[in-house]
């Protein structure tokens, strides 16, 4: 039987553990082809390039593996890989493993989701994977066999049209998982501020972006209430924004 093609993306760049972690175990399964950021990209959202070239680096081709850097964003990844790269359409693109939490309100700004949304959006079954670690030391071993059983379960049976998985997973306790928990993404927000420095050159300002994480939704069907009790959490997605609840509140504005 021919191995399925698996497309691997991230927004870390081409170099991080995660996306390392990944594609290892993604070898185990099918044909790759990886294209990733020549630089971490974190926090791109769906951006693309389009006042700059861009440019590719082959770093790797033999059987059964490809893999390339681009000097562009996780969705620049995505589109240069179907449009340039590859040559039949994937099966499955496979996004992470993030370094950082994309619960919640983070989907919003993540590279990583926005390289599978891409995806779906093409009508190709797609995946971003995320732990709640920063540290580039960050211990995946955990995550392996879900991700695996996740991705062959993909393969078999497919996604619903238009709809990506964001799967997170907790920080590592040094202890197996309790398991995955289907869930709504939680209702969170960053109170956020800017920490004003001063440059000792020209004594000017410069800022930097900080904040707080608030969570206000206390339900036990998030993906919030999942991580914190140590589940592995996947919550379905669509890139149409449309709220349809509130299309007949919103009829009003008609003339």
């Amino acid at each position: 039987m021919n191995k399925p093609l698996i497309l691997i993306v991230n927004d870390d760049g081409i170099s991080a553990p995660g996306i390392r972690f990944l594609i290892k175990t993604m070898r185990k399964i099918g044909e790759v082809v990886v294209v990733a950021p020549d630089s971490p990209q974190s926090a791109k959202s769906h951006s693309i390039t389009i006042t700059t070239p861009l440019r590719y680096k082959t770093i790797e081709e033999t059987k059964d593996y490809r893999e390339y850097s681009l000097n562009g964003t996780p969705v620049d990844c995505v589109k240069f890989a179907l449009h340039r790269l590859l040559q039949n359409k994937p099966n499955i693109i496979v996004s992470g493993i993030n370094h950082g939490s994309n619960a919640s309100i983070n989907i919003i700004y993540s590279g990583t989701m926005a390289a599978a949304t891409e995806g779906a959006m093409g009508g190709i079954p797609s995946v971003g994977f995320s732990i709640l670690d920063y540290n580039e030391n960050a211990d995946f071993s955990y995550s392996e066999s879900y991700i695996t059983d996740i991705v062959n379960k993909i393969l078999a049976d497919g996604l619903p049209k238009n709809t990506a998985l964001n799967v997170n997973f907790p920080k590592s306790n040094g202890k197996a998982y309790n398991g995955i928990k289907v869930c709504r993404q939680a209702d969170g927000y960053w109170r956020e501020d800017f920490d004003e420095r001063l440059d000792p050159r020209d004594g000017k300002p410069y800022y930097w972006l900080k904040g707080d994480f608030l969570l206000h939704d206390k339900a036990e069907d998030t993906d919030e209430f999942a991580l914190k009790n140590y589940y592995a959490s996947i919550v379905p997605v669509k890139f149409d924004f449309t709220d349809y609840n509130n299309i007949s509140t919103i009829k009003s504005f008609e003339i």
